[in-house]
């Protein structure tokens, strides 16, 4: 089995933390994990956003059992939280899954360029809290029969593809890293980012990020590795 050697016990129990949200959305979550060298980055999609999010980790070593190059596969998300070691700073590697279709097609590895206009990491923050509010608002409004997944579901799509200022990103990105634990309290905004790369954009902060496709650009720009 191969053993993957965290950074630090702080890097074990954020990695730990970032895979029990992730499980929090889908009970059943996969995760595709690349790594080469002393970086690991940790890929998922959680379907209540429909966006990817990656978690990098640093690895104090390279990888036993000969994987001293890279590393690529698909996991599931729960056997990869169990073998989580904080203590000792460890990870074993489960079985490899049939992955889910996204896990086929990923952000580009390059090409990204900055995108101006993002606000403050508290202005996102205090922007997700006010459409939680308004969410909960308006489902209240309705009438008991009327409360259906269906309104739900609509009210969810008007509020959640709403763009954040002038820059493209959909709300629904943001509600994801800050539901992820990627726009914590104290973040700086130098430490954030807004990036593009073709049909994608690109939330980064120092604990994660999330990446979604523009509406409108058809199939164009995907890395299918």
């Amino acid at each position: 089995m191969t053993v993957l050697h965290l950074a630090d016990e702080t890097e074990a129990a954020d990695l730990a933390a970032f895979l029990s949200r992730l499980l929090h959305y889908d009970r059943g979550a996969a995760v595709r994990l690349q790594a080469a060298g002393t970086a690991l980055a940790v890929f998922g999609r959680p379907p209540s956003f429909d966006v990817l999010v990656v978690r990098a980790v640093g690895l104090a070593k390279p990888y036993e059992n000969g994987l001293d190059v890279t590393l690529d596969v698909t996991v599931s998300a729960g056997e990869f939280l169990e073998s989580v070691d904080e203590r000792a700073a460890t990870a074993a590697v489960p079985a490899a899954v049939t992955g889910p279709p996204w896990a086929g097609v990923l952000p580009p590895r390059g090409g990204w360029r900055a995108e101006p206009g993002l606000p403050a990491p508290e202005r996102l923050r205090a922007t997700v809290a006010a459409a939680i509010g308004e969410f909960r608002a308006r489902t209240e409004e309705l009438t008991p029969d009327a409360r259906t997944r269906a309104a739900l579901d609509r009210i969810g799509r008007d509020i959640w593809s709403r763009e954040i200022a002038h820059t493209r990103l959909p709300l629904r990105a943001v509600h994801a890293a800050h539901s992820l634990g990627f726009l914590r309290p104290g973040t700086e905004p130098a430490d954030t980012g807004l990036f593009s790369s073709g049909a994608w954009l690109r939330l980064r902060t120092p604990y994660g990020s999330v990446a979604v496709r523009r509406a409108g650009l058809g199939s164009l720009d995907v890395s299918v590795r």
